[in-house]
């Protein structure tokens, strides 16, 4: 089987694509890192790659607000060509400032029967740092394949999910665009803090396009790649690696096919 080819894409401010990159490479892709202009000076280019990853960080320095600059030139000039890579079966994955980035772009949700959506200033009206249980929805997204519950750590200012209305996020649960949800102790969807640590309405951590090929997410898997980079490792059960590599495993598998 070829092996996938994945591009992940910086601006300035960008802060995790090596350790994206790392872990897009330890379940088996190859990567390279691109400057976003780099890609703007030929959209083209993104026609040699299979998957196409937005890291988190603060791009642009989130000046005008979270991921909205990236989003931009994203959205306006290269939207065409993210969308033709999806069409052919490619994946798009955005974590924490690149979920921002995507949904800001117009990428997420693209479901015509939805209004609006937007992440948003945490309830907290501070930076959360802390880690997360989630409850995966698989059936939906190549990215997840377990209902298995994950654990990732959060980091992030902005990440509480809103809809226009709450018929909206029914929607777009019904669609089965709601692949992750934060949850609590017993593994139940909560609106409670630390465990949901920005208030995001329906305890969304992660939505999916129709496709289910488009996938973001606030919690960052590529922080969870090794065993011990959980808090907890040298009190618990040390697992053969972080609950990270399932989502990137179950990407490349789905590539490979």
């Amino acid at each position: 089987m070829a092996t996938p080819r994945v591009l992940i894409l910086r601006a300035p401010g960008t802060n995790c694509n090596e350790e994206t990159a790392y872990a897009w490479e330890q379940a088996g892709a190859s990567c390279e890192t691109w400057h976003l202009s780099r890609l703007l000076a030929d959209a083209s280019q993104i026609s040699k790659f299979q998957v196409l990853t937005i890291p988190g960080g603060f791009s642009y320095g989130d000046d005008l607000g979270a991921g909205r600059i990236f989003a931009t030139r994203l959205g306006t000039v290269l939207g065409e060509e993210v969308r033709k890579l999806r069409d052919r079966g490619g994946l798009i994955l955005g974590i924490c400032n690149g979920f921002q980035v995507l949904v800001r772009a117009g990428l997420l949700p693209e479901n015509s029967e939805i209004g609006p959506v937007t992440l948003t200033r945490n309830d907290s009206g501070h930076f959360e740092d802390r880690w997360t249980r989630l409850a995966p929805v698989p059936g939906r997204s190549p990215f997840l394949t377990s209902a298995e519950p994950l654990e990732f750590p959060s980091a992030h200012g902005e990440g509480k999910f809103l809809t226009k209305s709450a018929e909206d996020l029914e929607r777009l649960q019904q669609a089965g665009q709601i692949v992750l949800r934060y949850i609590d102790a017993e593994g139940n969807p909560t609106q409670s803090f630390p465990q949901n640590p920005n208030g995001s309405a329906g305890a969304v951590a992660g939505m999916c396009d129709p496709t289910g090929q488009i996938l973001g997410l606030m919690p960052h898997p590529e922080r969870h790649v090794l065993p011990y980079h959980h808090p907890r490792w040298t009190r618990s059960e040390l697992r053969a690696e972080g609950d990270g590599m399932r989502l990137f495993r179950s990407a490349v598998a789905s590539l490979s096919e």
